[in-house]
């Protein structure tokens, strides 16, 4: 079997064993804090860093919902992380956007943060953050899920078919995910750009 046809095998097992109940409750609560007058605030590091981006626009353009993420300011970031360190940027970051009870956190991650392992913990302070401020707390994960997995509101975590190819496959599902929610009747709100012009 050809490498290409081997990982998009994997994929396929990945995509079935995906809890799409799960996916339909992220997506309400997603929804919840949307028509309360709440922010969402995307955060990754990495490629889902990029991702965080891209999910923003989509949140924004087509769910009409108040999205934001550190990493858009590459300026800010970048302050933060040299003059207070890595671990602490995204916590500050939302600190300074006065998250609160109303608004929404959505983590982008392969493993989900662990502190023991010295892995994303930049992503488990801010989630500590916006757990002090009564904030919902949402992830798209691989692995076991990490810290994000322990104690979100609700939590997708991207099953694992290859120990050798967990990241491109967590970060590659991740983006089907949030697309399927920015899709998803209980948030979208308007009309893609080539679904409108084709009818």
């Amino acid at each position: 079997m050809s490498f290409s046809r081997a990982f998009l095998d994997e994929t396929v097992d990945i995509v079935r064993r995906i809890d799409a109940a799960a996916i339909d409750r992220l997506a309400a609560g997603l929804a919840k804090i949307r028509d309360g007058g709440g922010r969402l605030f995307v955060i990754g590091v990495g490629g889902s860093a990029g991702h965080a981006s891209h999910a923003v626009n989509d949140f924004r353009k087509i769910c009409r919902f108040e999205a934001y993420t550190p990493t858009d300011n590459v300026s800010e970031l970048t302050a933060r992380v040299n003059d207070d360190g890595w671990e602490s940027c995204f916590a500050e970051w939302l600190k300074i956007s006065r998250v609160g009870d109303r608004d929404a956190i959505l983590v982008f991650s392969v493993g989900g943060g662990n502190v023991d392992k010295n892995i994303s913990v930049n992503l488990v302070r801010a989630i500590d953050e916006a757990r002090k401020r009564g904030t919902r707390i949402f992830g798209i994960v691989g692995k076991d899920g990490g810290y994000t997995k322990k104690v979100a509101d609700e939590c997708i975590v991207i099953p694992t078919a290859s120990q050798e190819r967990i990241t491109p496959h967590t970060e590659g599902l991740c983006a089907v995910v949030w697309h399927l929610l920015v899709s998803h009747p209980a948030l979208k709100a308007a009309e893609t750009k080539w679904e409108s012009v084709s009818r």
